[in-house]
């Protein structure tokens, strides 16, 4: 699976536990380290839980991926995971304010989401 591929399904999987503020950044051409960031935001450790679990259970029983490492803990409010080409970021609303990724990575374009269009 391509990288931009994985980064939209890891943002779907998010939305579907109501995560907030979804941002994917294609930091292709800025980073060695990775393709894309996903950053997407929860307002309680049980809310990080569920869109960590959600991400993970349906990326490995859907599609047999699994994050290469995980790093941070629902405690800290900071959820890393790391699929290589995508790395997830899930973080508390306060924290990620705080540590202001997108200005960090401010010159990574911001990958655009397709809206399917409503059915009649």
């Amino acid at each position: 699976m391509d990288a931009r591929k994985l980064a939209l399904l890891c943002r779907e999987f998010a939305d579907n536990k109501k995560a907030e503020d979804l941002v994917i950044l294609d930091v292709r051409d800025l980073s060695s380290v990775t393709d894309f960031f996903v950053l997407a935001s929860g307002t309680s450790e049980p809310h990080l839980r569920a869109i960590v679990q959600e991400i993970r259970d349906r990326l490995s029983v859907e599609h047999d991926i699994r994050p290469r490492a995980i790093d941070g803990t629902l405690q800290a409010n900071w959820v890393v995971l790391d699929f290589f080409d995508v790395i997830v970021h899930v973080m508390r609303t306060d924290l990620r304010q705080r540590y202001d990724l997108e200005s960090l990575w401010g010159d990574a374009p911001r990958v655009k989401i397709r809206r399917r269009a409503a059915r009649a």
